[in-house]
């Protein structure tokens, strides 16, 4: 296991693929913890040299007071990669991961030279804000795979729950979740919660210059189609997509079109 410190705190980070390959930072959402992106980066890292860190407030990384903002995380990403030494890098950002990444190549364009933005949004109304701060409240009343089953019902559409073996991956999850031996924190998930709820970038949107690849779900209840679209017409260099059928776990629910997409789209863009 790998950890550094940045802004004052110890982040625990792995990284994947070819030492020499083009490096490729990874940044995960609320309540996850970097081991969730391996369905992708086992696809990835085949061509690029892929980093994965755990966010401060979940998993190996320590889970200070907050609350956090996402200038704050990104300040951590960008401080991760000064700290292994590489001075830019593309970065895929899924949910508050593609909050952060927006941030990311606002605060630090020269590191950002291309960035994939999954179900990303530029600020949060007040629905969005009503769902952050009701996570937190089923975060402190329901055992771990009860919280995991209300994350599921946010994040994935109809077709996954009427599919008998993705339901089953599903139950399988749940229990997962209840055997866990790092938890993460009510503390940590209300610092997340307060960062994606005060994130505001419309106004800079128009200062990244990095190509973007905006990717969502139709069916998103959790980042509607509407907030996906402001980050993407905010941004003159930048490409849209959008999943039919596909809820903000769209990554996983199109993962035979999704995996190969982004690759194709860095091997084109970066």
């Amino acid at each position: 296991m790998s950890f550094v410190t940045v802004n004052g705190i110890q982040v625990y980070y792995e990284t994947r693929g070819p030492v020499d390959g083009k490096p490729l930072l990874l940044i995960m959402g609320i309540t996850a913890a970097s081991a969730v992106w391996e369905k992708h980066v086992s696809y990835w890292e085949k061509e690029y040299y892929c980093i994965l860190f755990d966010n401060r407030g979940v998993g190996l990384s320590d889970k200070p007071e907050g609350p956090y903002t996402t200038a704050q995380m990104a300040d951590d990403s960008a401080a991760l990669l000064d700290t292994l030494h590489i001075s830019n890098a593309a970065v895929v950002g899924v949910s508050m991961g593609g909050a952060i990444a927006l941030q990311m190549a606002i605060r630090y364009p020269e590191k950002v030279s291309a960035m994939v933005a999954m179900c990303p949004w530029a600020s949060c109304d007040r629905k969005g804000e009503a769902i952050f701060r009701h996570i937190t409240h089923i975060k402190a009343h329901l055992r771990p795979e009860q919280f995991a089953h209300f994350m599921q019902l946010l994040i994935f559409d109809k077709p996954t729950f009427d599919d008998d073996a993705e339901y089953a991956g599903l139950l399988e999850g749940q229990t997962g979740a209840s055997l866990e031996a790092i938890q993460q924190p009510l503390h940590g998930l209300e610092a997340q919660a307060e960062a994606c709820i005060n994130h505001n970038v419309v106004a800079q949107l128009q200062q990244i210059k990095s190509p973007t690849l905006v990717i969502g779900g139709k069916q998103d209840m959790f980042v509607p189609e509407w907030m996906v679209r402001q980050v993407s017409d905010g941004i003159s260099n930048s490409e849209l997509h959008l999943y039919d059928n596909a809820g903000h776990a769209f990554h996983w629910e199109k993962l035979d079109d999704f995996n190969p997409r982004v690759l194709n789209w860095l091997k084109a863009n970066y």
